[in-house]
């Protein structure tokens, strides 16, 4: 049975039900930049579903299907979608805790954070909804961003209440941005198999190289955040991106060639994050040949990349009546969708 949220969780707490209930309380949508214009760039609509919005789009390893996180009016959970024409394969969970943990395993398996047994753990599943749940790994505290290593270990986003912001809740109140968390700090953290925890760095937002031995990930540098890779262990920290922006939410390409994100520094309000444009770009691991991806006024962010070179991503762009007609939908639609444009050749 779907669990009745106020709105789409974009962080996790790992806490159990009752409490995080409680603190999802505190989400809602901000849409005051939603665009009125059509889009600028050639991007391509996927996903369109009466009253329903889709977000955080994750593309299965082999680049057949994708994750969806997936809302309509109340309820929430993670769909996966054909990734030729974007309809809905299966439901693969409503867990609460999974709708902001959740990461592909392999090609037909998922992992994903639940309290299920009244212990926070990283549990995985077939992709497709059947077959068994197994226990990956005990955890605690509050995590996000978990991923999963060939070894069993996790990388994830630790979160830590601020000292002066320690009588007041964690809280999160966009979600379009999975980043930046009231009354919390991010640790990008290491934990083995058996539980112990190594600090890596400051940041949020780690994301996994191809071959499982680089991370890269956005941290705060003043108002600023810039992306910066580092090797599993914390070792070998390097800074890809630096400009006086918000340089969040990297994924890696398949050949490791290209990491795309989501950033404002086509229009940065550093003041005013929410009156910024937000746009996917993406540069090489070596740092060079930075590119704007998508250049419309709406929002666009989480990227994924597939095999193919195609980006997938989250926008709440206004849905013409023509393409809504395509799609063969009628009235409203939810306010995000996933959309997908091309990596430069």
């Amino acid at each position: 049975m779907i669990k009745k949220l106020l709105t789409i969780p974009v962080i996790l707490l790992s806490m159990g039900t009752a409490q995080a209930n409680n603190l999802f309380d505190f989400l809602e949508i901000d849409n005051t930049t939603k665009t009125q214009v059509a889009p600028a760039d050639t991007a391509e609509l996927l996903t369109l579903e009466p009253k329903e919005s889709e977000m955080y789009p994750k593309v299965s390893p082999g680049g057949h299907s994708l994750l969806v996180l997936s809302s309509k009016h109340k309820d929430a959970w993670i769909s996966r979608r054909s990734i030729e024409n974007g309809d809905p394969l299966n439901t693969v969970t409503d867990d609460l805790a999974a709708l902001a943990s959740i990461n592909w395993l392999d090609a037909k398996n998922v992992s994903f954070l639940s309290s299920r047994t009244g212990i926070l753990s990283v549990w995985q599943k077939p992709a497709d909804g059947e077959g068994l749940m197994r226990r990956v790994v005990e955890l605690n505290g509050k995590l996000k961003d978990v991923t999963v290593l060939s070894d069993g270990s996790v990388i994830a986003t630790r979160l830590l209440r601020q000292r002066q912001d320690k009588h007041k809740a964690m809280k999160h109140t966009d979600a379009f941005n999975n980043w930046d968390i009231a009354g919390a700090r991010s640790y990008i953290v290491h934990i083995s198999p058996t539980g112990e925890e190594k600090r890596l760095s400051e940041g949020s937002n780690p994301s996994l190289s191809p071959n499982g031995k680089r991370v890269v990930f956005s941290m705060n540098i003043g108002r600023s955040a810039h992306l910066f890779m580092m090797d599993v262990d914390g070792s070998n920290l390097a800074q890809l991106t630096d400009a006086r922006s918000v340089d969040v939410q990297p994924t890696w390409s398949s050949d490791a060639k290209w990491i795309a994100f989501t950033s404002n520094r086509g229009n940065a309000d550093l003041r005013k994050k929410s009156h910024s444009q937000w746009d996917i770009w993406a540069i090489s691991s070596e740092g060079k040949g930075l590119t704007q991806l998508t250049m419309d006024k709406a929002r666009d962010g989480a990227p994924s990349i597939a095999s193919d070179g195609f980006v997938y991503f989250h926008s709440d762009r206004k849905i013409s009546k023509e393409v809504k007609g395509q799609h063969q939908v009628q009235g409203s639609t939810g306010d995000f969708h996933i959309w997908k444009v091309k990596l430069p050749q």
